[in-house]
């Protein structure tokens, strides 16, 4: 992966393309640019029987640069960066900034090409793709371009709620969950399937044991590692997924109304007072509360009323002993 700073100063993280990669790449392009020059040959061939010798001796220069340095100049420029066999490898030849290839940059890419490859048969392309950071060959050096792969790895399904777990999992207080945290525990249940049975235990009780600590109430007994994570997560993304289609529902259409004044006509009038939520669970507390009231059993944005007391705190409280194993 590689950071790319585009013209608008915004870094986009691409992905750098493998040597290997662009090796079979390559390799596509030089049989089909092979392929041209045997069926031009041959045809040449067969004129020069009934014209001029000089005459075919310079067609058949022209064509064999047309072939060597127009193909990847021509495919690269009307494709926005992809040659036939950086289309079937799934790669693109972007600007240094992120945006797409120019004709300038494939000319001086051809050019460059031609002696990279067809000169000195690829060693000067080899050492510097090496010795670069960004794997860039020398047309790539003089061009300000770089090669990105498009094609990213395969993303494993987000993890499911495992059977009878869903009333549990739904009073879970996920506030101290951090992404990081719930990231590793991901990876683990990706590659849950490949790892060791001793190992798979250990990783599981550390990365349950961690997540745990920091999320109440504790999991039910005799509960697997796995089953706990899978749970967790699968709970955490179905609370992104409502609030999100909260916050979608709850958005105002361009020039509507919002809390009894409209967006760029009367002067608001009154603060946004809202209606109760539905009461489905959320963080183990009910939605009864209004917008600037209490979410989820904690105050948010408004202070007590005079005279009452403080709502109390959440007698649970993440679990201090951590991911308990099964017996």
């Amino acid at each position: 992966m590689a950071d790319v700073v585009t013209g608008e100063a915004v870094v986009v993280e691409v992905r750098i393309a493998q040597l290997p990669t662009r090796g079979v790449a390559l390799l596509i392009d030089w049989v089909v640019q092979w392929a041209a020059l045997i069926v031009m040959y041959i045809l040449l061939g067969s004129a020069s029987l009934v014209t001029d010798t000089a005459l075919a001796t310079g067609l058949m220069i022209l064509l064999t640069v047309l072939v060597l340095v127009g193909y990847p100049v021509a495919f690269e420029t009307a494709s926005r960066g992809r040659s036939l066999g950086k289309l079937a490898m799934g790669l693109r030849v972007v600007g240094d900034d992120g945006g797409p290839e120019r004709f300038r940059q494939a000319l001086f890419r051809g050019l460059a090409g031609f002696l990279e490859f067809w000169m000195f048969f690829g060693a000067p392309a080899l050492i510097t793709s090496l010795v670069n950071q960004q794997g860039k060959r020398l047309g790539d050096v003089f061009a300000g371009t770089i090669v990105i792969s498009e094609r990213g790895p395969r993303q494993e399904p987000p993890p499911e709620m495992p059977p009878g777990l869903a009333p549990w999992a739904a009073s879970l207080q996920l506030s101290q969950l951090t992404g990081e945290l719930a990231s590793t525990a991901r990876q683990y249940l990706s590659r849950w399937h490949q790892l060791g049975p001793d190992v798979r235990h250990q990783m599981g009780v550390r990365i349950a044991g961690q997540v745990s600590a920091v999320v109440a109430p504790p999991p039910p007994p005799g509960l697997p590692p796995h089953t706990y994570l899978a749970a967790v997560l699968a709970e955490r993304r179905r609370r992104e997924e409502l609030r999100l289609a909260q916050a979608r529902a709850a958005a105002p259409p361009f020039g509507g109304t919002y809390g009894g004044s409209s967006y760029g006509g009367a002067p608001y009038e009154a603060p946004y007072s809202g209606s109760p939520y539905d009461g489905a669970p959320y963080g183990g507390a009910p939605h009864g509360g209004t917008y600037g009231g209490t979410y989820g059993g904690a105050p948010q944005n408004s202070a007590p009323a005079p005279g009452n007391p403080p709502p109390p705190s959440d007698p649970t409280g993440p679990t201090p002993g951590g991911f308990v194993p099964p017996n």
